[in-house]
This record gives structure tokens, C-alpha cells and sequence, in this order.
């Protein structure tokens, strides 16, 4: 038996229209929110940040996608539109929001078929969801594996250890920064299902036990009382 071959229905110029989308719509999420809206001091809570957190993601996704069988198509494009509604919308309801922003762009721009649209809004809206992931569809598992992904490895060891500029902190708090990532990490690979995921996760944390070990040789003190 042959391998069906689905032809994609998301050119790469569709796509890069997507990509300005999603990067303009962060823009004026934070252009629109005046003096009267959460603050957005930290880096990570910038428009930059969040569209790089984005195709960093769909990258990662992309790739768990193609490993595991699943529609590249749809985890790539919910992927994109996974948070853009980060900025704009309470924490808890901007999965849900960012799949209506999905589905207005999509039926409005080109003429995507309405399973597509309904799988890529489905897996938009369900990335936020805490339970055990084999219960949800392939493509968006693939879609949260990765955005858990993202937070793991050198990336978010450093996003942490920049959070600590922010927070006045001094160097010496850096192993307990680091160790926080650790920690991210290995509650995420609990929840990680597929292989290729595994294997990723495995190599970042790996990535981040050893930058934990340089600061507790490097630094005075640091090794008191950490963690393996």
C-alpha cells in the first residue's frame, strides 16, 4: 500500500502573508493597549519576543509533525497563530481567542478547505490544555509538545537568567534560576508523548544540567543545597 500524498493547501507566499499577519497583529496589541493594560516590562511580554517564542515554535512543531506522521500543514499554521492573542487577552482565554483570530483570517484570505480551517482552529484553541496529551489529536499534541519545547534547553535558561536583570537579582542567584528550568523541564517531559519530542527534550535538558553544573563549579557557594 502506498503513502497518501496530500498536496498542501498553504503556499510559502500564503504563508509569509501569515507570518506579517500574526507580527503586525502583536504590534497593535501593544500599540492598543494604552497606559490602562498589563505591564510589558518584562522582554518576553514585548511583540518581538512573542512572534520569535512563535517561530521557534513552529519550527519545533513542524518537525514533531513530520516525524510522527501527523498534517504539517495544520501544526505549522496553528503553530503561527498559537499566541497571537498572547498580548491582548487574559491568559486563560487566549487559546480560545487566538482561534477565532485564526478562523477570521483564514476564511477571509484564500480559499482554505473548511476541515483545514477547523483542525488548525481546533489545535489553537486546545493548546493551552493541561491533561494528559494522548487524549487530544496528533497535530495538536505536536502543537503543545513544542510550545513546551520552546521553554526548555540554552532558550529558556536564558530567558530566565535575563529575568533576573530584571528582578535585581545578582549572579549568585543563577543556579537557582537555571534550576528552575530544569524543574519546567521535567515536568514537561512527563507529558510528552511522541518519540521525537522525547529525544528533543532529552537533549535540552541535557543542555541545561550542564550550564547548572559550570555555575556550581564557577561559583562560590552556588553548590549548597542544589539539586542533582
Amino acid at each position: 500500500m502506498g503513502v497518501e500524498v496530500r498536496e498542501s493547501p498553504v503556499s510559502t507566499a500564503e504563508f509569509e502573508e501569515m507570518k506579517r499577519f500574526v507580527s503586525g497583529y502583536l504590534e497593535a496589541s501593544i500599540e492598543n493597549e494604552g497606559t490602562g493594560g498589563r505591564m510589558r516590562w518584562y522582554p518576553w511580554h514585548s511583540a518581538s519576543y512573542r512572534f520569535n517564542h512563535i517561530l521557534n515554535v513552529v519550527e519545533i512543531a513542524a518537525d514533531i509533525a513530520a516525524s510522527e506522521g501527523a498534517n504539517v500543514d495544520v501544526v505549522r499554521v496553528a503553530a503561527l497563530f498559537h499566541d497571537v492573542s498572547k498580548l491582548e487577552a487574559e491568559q486563560d482565554l487566549h487559546a480560545e481567542a487566538g482561534a477565532h483570530v485564526a478562523r477570521e483570517f483564514l476564511e477571509s484570505h484564500g480559499d482554505y478547505p473548511e476541515s483545514f480551517v477547523d483542525e488548525v482552529c481546533t489545535s489553537v484553541s486546545e493548546h493551552s490544555y493541561q491533561g494528559p496529551l494522548d487524549e487530544l489529536p496528533l497535530e495538536t499534541r505536536c502543537l503543545i509538545e513544542a510550545d513546551l519545547l520552546d521553554k526548555i534547553g540554552a532558550n529558556g535558561a536564558v530567558l530566565l537568567l535575563l529575568r533576573m536583570g530584571y528582578e535585581s537579582r545578582t549572579h549568585m542567584d543563577a543556579a537557582e534560576m537555571i534550576g528552575r528550568v530544569l524543574e519546567r523541564g521535567r515536568d514537561a517531559q512527563e507529558r510528552i508523548e511522541s518519540d521525537h519530542a522525547e529525544s528533543l527534550i532529552h537533549q535540552r535538558l541535557k543542555r541545561v544540567k550542564w550550564l547548572r553544573e559550570w555555575l556550581d563549579d564557577e561559583i562560590a557557594g552556588v553548590g549548597f543545597g542544589s539539586e542533582e
